[in-house]
């Protein structure tokens, strides 16, 4: 299989100044001075760079987004060329690995340049975020920054990330279609006897041939009657007849992910596995009812707990019932009853209702929808709405 045709990678440069202007104007409003940022997600949302080179720990990043102008990269020699062919211009280098100076003097110098006016520096340090660098370099920085202050700017970068222009959504909505296909693939590929091992490496391909960069996120595990675990690594034990199958997939293109799930009975399903499927469908569709702009993510969450609440179910135990999807399969905002973000046109969503209904076994359902002026537009197709038997 090859990728359609219509599928176009990055973003013109339009799309960055609007991002990087957006941030400035926030960071206008906090009085901050410039954005100090030194994640994967934050390099690709605001250069368009993308690099397996994350991977390795040993060189940190940063990424600068000044009160005004072009955002300046400081960053190790060996990514000069590649971050100088984005449109930000101003790249400044270091020899690394260098663990006595890893950037920090230069990083200090050049955060100096555009810390003047309100001598205050955004970083990330809320929820769901992380600063790539040692902590050590972290304490270096601070006492090098003298009387700069290091504030945290979580809210900048997550109101930007949470709403997407309508070319991030084509994204997503690309790469939900590949999926579902891939899932809908499920009953010709597996099959009783093969490990669920087997039945993750198998379904991994067919996900990848549909033209997706990579499936870094993946479980498929089976049990008797009901899923057992909804984040264990697939082992080598044989599905039977009677397990439940169980395949959540965090796909991605051009940065970009889709996160879902499905669920299929191997054989055959009990009455208890087909009551707790059409009891956690219904809940789904009514989170996907209550999206809407104005309403809060805890809103959601309540529309789908009073379905669960109908049956005898216990709730389920993953701590929240959706998310927000972008450049991560999980991001910002949760779906949970203390989380009162407001939504937003332009959010993507993962509606994910689950319940535990007997002891040791549970069932989620997931799908993906953006938060449009009149409602949820769903961009996975829709599961069965009774378990398939494979």
């Amino acid at each position: 299989m090859t990728i359609k045709s219509e599928f176009i990678r990055g973003f013109p440069d339009d799309e960055f100044v609007v991002r990087t202007q957006r941030a400035q104007n926030m960071m206008r409003k906090q009085s901050i001075d410039a954005l100090l940022l030194m994640s994967e997600t934050e390099f690709t949302y605001f250069t368009g760079f993308q690099s397996n080179f994350w991977q390795s720990p040993t060189r940190p990043w940063f990424l600068i987004i000044p009160s005004a102008g072009k955002p300046v990269a400081v960053i190790p020699s060996i990514g000069e060329n590649a971050i100088s062919a984005s449109w930000i211009g101003d790249v400044r280098v270091w020899a690394s690995p260098n663990p006595q100076d890893e950037g920090i003097s230069l990083l200090t110098t050049t955060l100096k340049e555009f810390a003047t006016t309100h001598k205050r520096i955004g970083v990330l340090m809320g929820f769901e975020t992380h600063l790539r660098m040692p902590a050590n370099d972290v304490d270096k920085l601070r006492l090098a920054l003298g009387s700069i202050d290091l504030t945290d700017a979580t809210d900048i970068i997550r109101n930007l990330r949470m709403v997407k222009s309508e070319r991030e959504i084509g994204k997503h909505v690309f790469v939900c279609d590949l999926v579902s296909s891939a899932y809908e693939n499920v009953p010709n590929l597996i099959r009783a006897g093969m490990s669920e091992r087997e039945t993750m490496h198998t379904y991994r391909m067919d996900v990848l041939s549909r033209g997706v960069d990579s499936v870094p996120y993946i479980i498929a595990t089976a049990a008797p009657e009901g899923s057992d675990d909804a984040i264990r690594y697939p082992s080598d034990r044989a599905m039977a007849e009677g397990d439940v199958l169980f395949i959540d997939t965090g796909a991605e293109i051009d940065g970009y992910y889709s996160d879902f799930d499905r669920n299929f009975a191997i054989g055959r399903a009990s009455d208890a596995t087909r009551r707790a499927y059409e009891l956690v469908y219904r809940a789904t569709d009514a989170g996907i009812k209550a999206v809407r702009p104005g309403a809060r993510t805890c809103d959601i969450w309540k529309a789908m707990a009073d379905v669960l609440g109908m049956s005898e179910a216990t709730g389920g135990g993953v701590g929240r019932m959706g998310h927000g999807v972008g450049l991560r399969n999980t991001e910002w905002p949760s779906i949970m009853p203390t989380d009162e973000t407001v939504l937003c046109a332009g959010m993507v969503l993962a509606i994910e209702p689950g319940i535990d209904f007997a002891p040791g076994k549970m069932m989620l359902h997931e799908e993906n929808v953006v938060v449009r002026e009149n409602g949820a537009q769903l961009i996975t197709r829709r599961a069965a709405p009774e378990i398939p038997i494979i």
